[in-house]
């Protein structure tokens, strides 16, 4: 792991450990239901929610109840849909939803991409719909300019595209992961504590820019993003990292 800041808040209840899941804490899959959780990463999040008070959350684009489901039986504080969601609390009670799902109609539409050919997967997350083209690389550039043509031809809808790893998102503007980690950030546990968020996508972007306004640190996974303090190599040297401080009680990076 690259890490330009020398250490972190040595104390785990001054700090907030904010997480990214897909390609950042799991590794990536072939399609999204085929991630798998270890369970020493769970045993881990349940000891790190312990150690800080209750102050470590799940950042994802996943809806909040998928992130339940993954996670089961625990149940963390989780932003979900990109911000569209979002529960300040541990366990599955004061969910505090901040827009509306994507209109039916308009996902239809997209759904429609599909049809460029094998391996391009449609997910629903009722807030935004992706269109994943991981099992279909080649297809990639066709799925650009379908999305961008139905764009094109419904500019009234308030939407915006986000762009992962060989999938495009569609949802509504008006939120991201970074609004919503801005308001994390006012309830507690969270207030008054220096977070660490760790990311590895272009949807990340949001909170990296962010995190300084909370004298945070921002790393990001498998490339140096801008404006981030460092970077892990892969999923697993995370793991590694929060099994580390689960185990130690303290913040510190080697």
């Amino acid at each position: 792991m690259d890490i330009a800041a020398p250490s972190l808040i040595p104390n785990l209840q001054e700090c907030a450990i904010l997480l990214d899941v897909d390609g950042t804490i799991l590794d990536l899959a072939p399609t999204p239901r085929e991630v798998w959780v270890p369970p020493s990463l769970r045993h881990d999040m349940t000891r790190l929610s312990e150690r800080t008070g209750g102050a470590v959350a799940l950042v994802s684009g996943r809806s909040v109840s998928d992130l339940d489901l993954l996670f089961s039986p625990l149940q963390l504080p989780a932003i979900g849909g990109h911000g569209a969601e979002f529960r300040p609390f541990s366990g599955g009670e004061r969910d505090l939803r901040r827009t509306v799902p994507l209109d039916a109609a308009l996902k239809r539409k997209f759904a429609l991409v599909a049809e460029l050919g094998p391996g391009i997967l449609i997910e629903d997350k009722g807030y935004s719909i992706g269109l994943h083209y991981r099992l279909a690389p080649k297809l990639g550039d066709l799925v650009e300019q379908a999305v961008a043509r139905i764009c094109a031809e419904n500019s009234s809808a308030r939407i915006e595209i986000l762009r992962g790893k060989s999938v495009l998102e569609i949802k509504q503007v008006g939120f991201n992961k970074g609004t919503a980690v801005r308001e994390l950030m006012r309830h507690p546990p969270f207030v008054d504590r220096h977070p660490i968020f760790i990311g590895d996508d272009v949807t990340d972007e949001s909170v990296f820019e962010m995190i300084g306004e909370f004298d945070g640190l921002a790393f990001s996974v498998g490339r140096m993003a801008a404006g981030v303090n460092g970077h892990f190599e892969k999923p697993e040297a995370v793991r590694g990292w929060l099994n580390r401080i689960a185990e130690d009680g303290e913040c510190l990076m080697p």
